[in-house]
């Protein structure tokens, strides 16, 4: 049952108009919920879509939830536990969320200007970056009013990360363990039957819910595509600049980690009781040791164990459990500068030390780093050494992946994939930064105000926001992304290779960058063995 209007006081006529209440409170299925109306946007704010995963129940499937009573849904969830490193720039502060730390932390938040079952408004779920290891939700960039006020239903999702969501520990205990290796990706699942469940509540249509994630977050968005469990649940995908969305961990790579993880402890399979008793931060300090005893190779994510995750996302079986959802991926042209941004002197390096990292980073002899860097250098031809290794090195991680992707599900065939890139330049720090990762948020999410310390204060990125956001929603509602603030953009296909590229003047380019796309095809594929972008 919802409330939409203030009771009258005893010995009052009700009003004939509808007053809404600031506090509405709604059912679902878990229990009553009492959120906040704030600047015309309901909004419910860290609602539990499971049971705590603390204790007894680490490493564990999630477990349905209910509560007796009226919650309130007034404030914003915990997080999950994380080694997150912190930063006060400006421009990652947008991004960053000083919320608790817990296990409690299946928690997830909803924006809607309507609470009528009837609306039967685009949803959009969104899973946040920072790899499979850090960050949340709850940042003030992924808040989702704005693009609520725009007839959509926003939803942000918490769910476990690093070892908490990704340890594997096989059959030990008589298989008990044997879904603690995807146990985050089964929180994602849990929080999309939730969605499914009570999303017309809120004024959104369980039957078009539209799948968006930006870095880590557009690689778990692939992984729902490539999941039985998440049939069904979302008709559409976004991907924005993932690097890890090709590869997951296999068995023997998370055998690894764990036995170097559990080596930490003082710990073997044989004693796993004990990692249900052992504080957080414990479990929290022992895994960079074990990444390091590892050889620095970070396998705490998504694992491909043939059951959860039967196969690498984008091969033939994923793509063919996807066939009829829309995709649409893209990346951000200068993807490497944030994570550069606080060191410059990566740009004042000698052109010989520029070759030897570029060669190290993509596992290549210097003469094949070389040639690479040749085709760069010709296109490029203001940019330094630096510049250079450090376009290379974005390139090789974000665009190589998400291109790859749109060429399988073009290829594979059934409904459409879209391309795009953004190209606009950010004049923050001087100009440094460029186009970098996490960019593109501020644009989608309709955020340009909240990520000033990213894209500055200028008109441009209002433009911008009109586009991006625009074609955001109208893909979320009809699975194509074209509205009248855009030129046509076509699906992609392996001919013209079309591409919308976001710019001071947007324009829909065939084949963009197309030499270096071309040199980089013989070169090895991008692993994310040390983990997804962590630079934010």
């Amino acid at each position: 049952m919802t409330d939409h209007t203030d009771n009258p006081k005893p010995g009052q006529k009700a009003s004939t108009a509808q007053v809404a209440n600031p506090y509405p409170i709604v059912e679902v299925s878990s229990g009553r919920l009492r959120g906040a109306l704030i600047n015309g946007v309901y909004t419910f704010k860290g609602v539990p879509y499971a049971e705590s995963t603390a204790g007894a129940h680490r490493f564990l499937a999630p477990r349905p939830i209910t509560w007796a009573g009226v919650r309130d849904a007034l404030v914003l969830g915990p997080r999950s536990p994380q080694n997150e490193p912190h930063s006060d720039a400006p421009y990652h502060s947008w991004l960053r969320d000083n919320s608790a730390e817990r296990e409690d932390c299946l928690v997830l938040n909803v924006f809607t200007t309507s609470l009528a079952p009837t609306a039967r408004r685009p949803v959009m779920v969104y899973l946040h970056g920072g790899g499979f290891v850090i960050s949340s939700g709850d940042t003030p960039g992924v808040d989702g009013s704005n693009l609520a006020r725009q007839d959509a239903v926003v939803v942000t999702v918490n769910h476990r990360l690093n070892l908490f969501g990704y340890l594997y520990l096989g059959n030990a205990d008589g298989g008990k363990y044997a879904e603690s290796t995807n146990a985050g990706l089964l929180d994602l699942i849990a929080s999309l039957k939730w969605v499914r469940d009570n999303i017309a509540r809120f004024g959104g249509d369980p039957d078009n819910v539209t799948l968006f994630g930006q870095s880590g977050g557009g690689s778990k968005v692939a992984l729902m595509m490539s999941m039985p469990q998440a049939q069904g649940l979302f008709h559409k995908a976004i991907i924005q600049s993932a690097s890890s969305l090709l590869r997951m961990a296999t068995l023997e790579e998370a055998e690894r980690n764990t036995h170097h993880f559990l080596k930490q402890l003082g710990l073997d399979t044989s004693g796993l009781r004990a990692l249900h008793e052992l504080p957080v931060q414990t479990l929290l300090q022992a895994m960079p040791a074990a990444i390091k005893a590892a050889g620095g190779i970070d396998n705490f994510r998504p694992v491909v164990d043939g059951q959860t995750l039967p196969s690498q996302p984008f091969e033939e079986a994923a793509l063919r459990l996807s066939r009829n959802v829309p995709m649409m991926t893209g990346w951000c042209e200068n993807e490497q500068r944030l994570a550069f941004a606080a060191r410059p002197a990566v740009y004042q390096q000698s052109p010989e030390d520029a070759l030897s990292r570029t060669a190290h980073a993509l596992d290549v002899p210097l003469a094949d780093a070389a040639r690479l860097t040749e085709v760069y250098r010709q296109g490029r031809p203001l940019d330094s050494a630096g510049d250079i290794y450090t376009q290379i090195l974005g390139d090789h991680r974000y665009r190589r992946s998400v291109t790859r992707a749109a060429e399988k599900k073009a290829s594979y065939g059934g409904a459409p994939a879209y391309l795009y890139l953004l190209n606009w330049k950010t004049p923050v720090q001087g100009g440094m930064l460029r186009a970098p990762h996490t960019m593109c948020l501020a644009f989608t999410f309709a955020n340009v105000a909240v990520a000033s310390g990213m894209v500055g204060n200028a008109p441009e990125p209002l433009v911008l926001q009109e586009q991006m956001a625009g074609a955001w929603l109208a893909f979320a509602r009809t699975g194509n992304p074209n509205h009248g603030a855009l030129p046509a953009w076509l699906p992609y296909n392996m001919n013209e290779r079309p591409t919308m590229v976001f710019d001071r003047e947007t324009r829909l380019v065939n084949d963009p960058l197309r030499e270096e796309r071309i040199a980089f095809e013989d070169f090895p594929r991008y692993v994310a063995a040390h983990g997804e972008s962590r630079s934010f």
